[in-house]
């Protein structure tokens, strides 16, 4: 049997902090512990906002934690090619169509659907999709593209859900409210979700999927705050006949506030924890694997 595969996979858009540094080494550690392999998986898609200075500052700072991972560690920006592969695929089946509202009419939108009482929300808190785009003709869809119009790619939800059943995961860590063991996945909760736009040909949910089976990943430990997205991965993940992996949801590291953490957090950053004295000993011991 081969060794079971483990990934860390941050976006260089900025300085990793504490709750980036437990999530790795507790993939680091897994590794360890069972004699497998850890990959280092750079998501840098966003190119306005992913940065070399950021990548190279990953590097460091997480060998100066200590951990080693193979090589040649993968850029997602490098395989493109991979995700419109997926993209077309799904678009094969009838479950893609082009969306052509901002952000800002889409905001309108859901004031107006809210007049007549709550519009629902995915996990995240984020409004679904309210527009019509999915019932546009061909033709116009295809004048709105040949116009330079903006757009993003959305999965036609519904008709996805309808082409499987029975989605679950192996929980082996713990969701939000306590799951553990196979977790009934429920993808309809995201709605039509974005899978890639005009200038960018992939999204996290799509990318993500399509990497970690390239990638051969068995064992996906992460933090708390991507648990309710598992369902929409299972449900790409299935229709695009990729391998399920096991997921090892993890506790978040939290601010003051009791937020989850960002990057323009300084405070809790680990090159500036590292200036002021910190250990990599210091910094396990903060996050509770010392």
């Amino acid at each position: 049997m081969p060794p079971p595969v483990f990934r860390f996979a941050p976006s260089p858009n900025g300085h990793l902090h504490l709750g980036h540094a437990y999530s790795a080494l507790l993939n680091f550690d897994r590794a360890q512990e069972t004699g497998g392999r850890l990959l280092l998986r750079i998501e840098d898609i966003d190119a306005t906002r992913c940065r070399p200075e950021f990548e190279a500052a990953i590097y460091e700072d997480l060998a100066w934690l200590g951990i080693k991972w193979e090589t040649p560690v993968r850029r997602q920006s490098e395989h493109l090619a991979c995700y419109r592969a997926a993209l077309d695929k799904l678009s094969a089946l009838g479950l893609v169509y082009p969306a052509f509202e901002s952000r800002a009419e889409i905001a309108r939108l859901v004031a107006t659907r809210e007049a007549d009482g709550p519009w629902p929300r995915d996990p995240d808190g984020a409004p679904l999709y309210p527009g019509n785009a999915k019932s546009l003709p061909y033709d116009e869809r295809s004048r709105l593209i040949e116009s330079g119009l903006p757009y993003a790619l959305r999965l036609d939800m519904a008709a996805a859900c309808r082409r499987v059943s029975g989605l679950s995961w192996n929980e082996l860590g713990e969701g939000p409210a306590g799951e553990r063991g196979l977790v009934t996945a429920r993808p309809e909760a995201w709605g039509d979700v974005i899978l890639a736009r005009k200038e960018t040909p992939t999204s996290y949910h799509l990318s993500v999927v399509v990497d970690d089976a390239l990638q051969r990943v068995t064992e996906i430990v992460r933090g708390q705050d991507l648990f309710y997205a598992s369902s929409v991965h299972r449900l790409l993940q299935t229709l695009l006949d990729l391998p399920e992996p096991a997921y090892r949801h993890h506790a978040l590291i939290l601010g003051v506030d009791g937020r989850k953490l960002s990057k323009s957090d300084r405070a809790t950053g680990l090159r500036e924890l590292r200036v002021a004295g910190r250990t990599p000993a210091g910094i396990r011991t903060s996050v509770g694997l010392g």
